[in-house]
């Protein structure tokens, strides 16, 4: 009974944690630039003393969704999309070099640069710095023009350019905090081709309808696991009573 209990164990053991995944990429549905986590479910055999004669399950994460999301107009200007491999390099809270597609940026009150996450974003010559302007342009190599405030006429001057990247036959991996990162852990070179849009934001690739028909499936297969503990219990105590009768 106790190898069938086991099985059980694990099963609903990987169940929960597939579900926490897939709740945490349905919590992401509208997070600008979400790559979704893809999950699997393993079998594999217990080894020990004797022969390997349980198994268990396990539940992995083996990788991301990597296609893109949808451009979506949003007219607002520091709002930027990026194109096919392209990501934007930003810096950690550790002062890490980490890229994301997530082009919802903004100006802190001390001018440097962050996206919606409050992740720097990183310029030529690392955090980008906006000082104060009247207007602000964003090109679609990434380049950073000001109308400087009270210059006057139509003076403009280049402040930076966003550090873009791509990762074309890169084999690319997503940590915990979301970013994602070289597995080689080597920074990527800038790309000149890689092109942005401005007024434009990149949806996330979740698919909400896949994502709920996964909550439901994991729910009910948990519920399976649990109710084998039950009948697990009642195989064993109608042997019990075969076993004590004269």
């Amino acid at each position: 009974m106790d190898k069938a209990i086991y099985v059980a164990m694990t099963g609903a053991k990987a169940n929960m944690l597939a579900q926490a995944s897939n709740a945490n990429n349905l919590a992401n549905v509208n997070t600008t630039g979400f790559r979704a986590d893809i999950d699997r479910f393993i079998s594999e055999p217990v080894y020990g003393p004797g022969h390997p004669s349980r198994v268990y399950s396990e539940g992995e994460t083996i990788g991301y969704n990597s296609s893109n999301g949808t451009l979506q107009q949003t007219g607002r200007g520091l709002d930027v999309g990026i194109a096919n491999a392209g990501w934007f390099a930003v810096q950690t809270e550790g002062g890490e070099e980490a890229y994301t597609r997530r082009g919802d940026l903004r100006i802190q009150t001390d001018g440097l640069l962050v996206n919606g996450a409050g992740q720097l974003v990183l310029g030529d010559g690392g955090p980008i710095s906006i000082p104060p302007n009247e207007e602000l342009i964003i090109g679609s190599d990434g380049t950073i023009t000001i109308k400087p405030l009270g210059g006057g006429g139509a003076e403009q001057a280049i402040i930076d350019r966003i550090r873009l990247v791509s990762d074309e036959g890169i084999d690319m991996e997503k940590g915990k905090d979301g970013l994602f990162r070289a597995k080689s852990g080597e920074a990527l070179p800038p790309d000149g081709n890689i092109q942005v849009f401005a007024g434009m934001l990149e949806s996330s690739n979740v698919n909400a309808i896949e994502s709920m028909v996964k909550m439901i499936e994991f729910s009910r297969s948990y519920e399976a696991q649990v109710g084998f503990f039950r009948e697990v219990e009642k195989m064993d105590s109608a042997s019990a009573r075969l076993l004590g009768t004269n």
